[in-house]
């Protein structure tokens, strides 16, 4: 299937126009340098495909012009925007900069090590898991938001979980909905289309009753996707799969009757279920190498790209496997195309033969073999490295020994009571599963009253103290009254309006302006002293307007503080507004639309404030105190720094344009920073 490129649509790692190939599993359209380093990476990093001169399944295509068209790439890239990084010198390279190795390293950087990939924090009491991600992959594949079920794949969210308590998987939910693109992302990060749910169905049976036979059907060619694959590579066909699954394509001569060929026929017939998967799915990558090579060789018509280190002559490694299956993975390359179309044939013939359960016409015992379920003896299939005479020997001394060890072929009734036997046995795994998992709940939820029970005895210490701190600061104060009223006098009201951080008080709901040019006034200590004095640097009780003292400035009680948090949703609402408008101003500084600077941080300024008019003018938690204050104070900063973008007078300084944004990026992370603070405080406390 072909389709036409918008002229909109650019490289996702370079930005270079009227990109021709795509990485099936980031959800990316990628041009054709960068295209032959994704291929570099292997397919256990990006699937590629080219989207005109390939065979698309119309599902698949649509899954991935979604993806590409709704910021998937922004998953992969969250980081680079991050002022550390702009300080750093990190950027993305432009369609002119060379392949080797500024965008090679890019690309490695992106997609293989994952660098610029949002991070969830380290496992603690309030960490997210693997289980949480894939209980909320669990419930959002039922939605046609493919970005955010993309962005909790790339989090860690497993595929294939099964959920203890509604006993299915994502899929099943995805079948049941009728989302055919979300099935289609799932399945290429490696769900199982026949997985059973705790009763038994597959998700083709939930797309069924639900009436999607047009998903149902698709999962059916997803399940036998690696035998349609192979038979197609040879005759350009695939099954139907209402009249059969395989078939198996015949070559226009014999095969290779040779003692040789017989050998590795009867190495492949031997092997065990898993190491033959491993070797079709190995043969199913070269198969894709080989048809990727050859729309290159089509679409790049022998220009420059077509070199030496743009190629990829072999599979790559894959950090996952074994040396030894490595290995077997690259000698694929070297077979010619009939022996490569023999050893096809040979697995199409030997998956169907297992998939019907039938026995060897002449068993063989893969012990005699030589074969060891820790060893992928498979990569000697056609090797260059056995001779025929040593296979002839090697073949005629299991034929005598398999005489005496063989029981014969399994029969089919043999076949199914096994395969009832492990279908009650898995029951009852899954049933054990979820035993523990209740029982983990359980054991969390006790950890966590454990430590609410230490927070609150700490905290009851922590009021005994200050009360007899206080106590003691105000016989001090009383002896040294003289030396306390002297202390007052050292600002007027005036004074401390240039002095005051911000955030220390919202009066009408706004927050006093902060020059951080202005040094804080010394710290004395004072009977009057709040409940913050041990996380700050200066004397709460000079407020302007008096506050905090009465009006004989003689150290009046302070008061209570207002231990009520606002609603966690409302919070959140603000929250989101507050990073509508740094967005906004991020874009603006991409794009060096520095007279958008203060009409940006106007806005920010504005939603900082609205937002912390939501708190207590004197709350309870140091932390909400804290975080208000670096809030407010990045808000006021940033103010600052965003009228520098002004356009100087004739004859004035120049503006640092590059050192100016820099400025206006860490004032936006660290607001940005300070709200999520108030969102995890506030969240946190609600949930006690």
């Amino acid at each position: 299937m072909s389709r036409k490129l918008q002229r909109t649509e650019v490289c996702a790692d370079c930005s270079a126009p009227d990109p021709g190939w795509t990485s099936i599993n980031r959800g990316v359209l990628i041009c054709d340098e960068c295209c032959s380093v994704h291929r570099s990476l292997g397919r256990h990093i990006s699937i590629v495909k080219h989207l005109r001169h390939s065979g698309w399944p119309p599902a698949l295509l649509q899954m991935v012009q979604t993806l590409a068209s709704n910021g998937a790439n922004s998953i992969w890239e969250h980081s680079l925007l991050d002022p550390a990084q702009v300080q750093s010198g990190r950027r993305k390279p432009n369609p002119q900069d060379k392949v080797h190795p500024t965008k090679s390293e890019f690309i490695r950087a992106k997609y293989q090590m994952l660098a610029f990939v949002h991070k969830l924090p380290c496992r603690d009491d309030d960490g997210v898991t693997t289980k949480d991600l894939s209980k909320q992959l669990h419930s959002s594949v039922r939605t046609g938001s493919l970005e955010t079920c993309l962005r909790l794949l790339s989090l860690g969210a497993q595929a294939n979980f099964f959920h203890p308590e509604k006993g299915t998987t994502p899929l099943h939910v995805a079948a049941k909905a009728g989302q055919i693109l979300q099935a289609e992302l799932l399945v290429v990060y490696g769900a199982d289309p026949g997985a059973p749910d705790i009763n038994g169905r597959t998700p083709m049976d939930y797309a069924r009753q639900a009436g999607h036979i047009e998903l149902a059907e698709r999962l059916v060619e997803c399940q036998y996707e690696l035998t349609d694959r192979l038979a197609f590579y040879l005759c350009g066909r695939r099954p139907d799969h209402k009249n059969g699954h395989y078939i198996i394509p015949q070559m226009a001569d014999s095969l290779d009757l040779s003692e040789l060929a017989k050998a590795a026929k009867k190495k492949l017939q031997a092997l065990n279920n898993r190491l033959f998967e491993e070797l079709a799915m190995d043969v199913y990558d070269e198969v894709d190498r080989r048809e990727n090579d050859a729309v290159w060789l089509t679409t790049q018509n022998h220009s420059t790209l077509v070199t030496e280190r743009s190629a990829v002559p072999f599979l790559p490694v894959n950090p996952e496997y074994s040396a030894t299956r490595n290995q077997g993975r690259q000698k694929l390359a070297r077979f010619n195309a009939r022996e490569f179309a023999t050893l096809i044939i040979d697995i199409l013939s030997d998956a169907k033969r297992r998939q019907q359960g039938k026995g060897l016409s002449s068993p063989t015992d893969p012990f005699d073999l030589g074969i060891d379920d820790d060893q992928h003896d498979y990569d000697s299939v056609a090797s260059d490295e056995d001779t025929d005479s040593e296979l002839t020997t090697q073949n005629n001394n299991n034929t005598m020994d398999s005489s005496d060890l063989s029981d014969g072929p399994i029969t089919l009734q043999e076949y199914l009571e096994v395969k009832k036997a492990l279908a009650s046995s898995e029951a009852k795994v899954q049933q054990l599963m979820k035993v523990n998992n209740n029982l983990s709940d359980e054991l969390r939820r006790l950890q966590k009253e454990v430590g609410s029970m230490k927070v609150g005895v700490i905290s009851s210490e922590g009021h005994l103290m200050h009360s007899l701190n206080h106590r003691m600061l105000s016989i001090e104060q009383k002896r040294k009254k003289k030396v306390g009223v002297e202390r007052n006098g050292l600002c007027t009201s005036e004074q401390l309006g240039s002095f005051g951080e911000v955030g220390d008080h919202w009066p009408d709901g706004a927050c006093c302006c902060f020059s951080p040019q202005v040094p804080k006034p010394e710290k004395h200590g004072s009977g009057t002293d709040s409940d913050y004095d041990n996380t700050q640097t200066y004397d709460l009780s000079l407020r302007s307007g008096g506050r905090g003292e009465s009006e004989e400035g003689g150290g009046g009680d302070v008061g209570e503080p207002d231990p009520t948090l606002p609603c966690t949703e409302d919070v959140i609402l603000k929250t989101e507004q507050v990073t509508k408008n740094i967005q906004e101003l991020l874009r603006a500084a991409q794009e060096f639309k520095h007279d958008s600077f203060v009409p940006c941080s106007e806005k920010i300024h504005s939603a900082v404030t609205e937002m912390a008019s939501l708190f207590p003018k004197r709350p309870a938690l140091d932390a909400v105190h804290c975080s208000l204050r670096l809030l407010a104070s990045s808000a006021s900063r940033l103010q600052v720094e965003c009228r520098k973008a002004a356009p100087s007078e004739p004859g004035g300084p120049a503006v640092d344009y590059q050192l100016l944004t820099q400025q206006v990026i860490q004032c936006a992370y660290d607001i940005a920073k300070a709200a999520k603070q108030l969102v995890t405080i506030t969240t946190r406390e609600k949930k006690q």
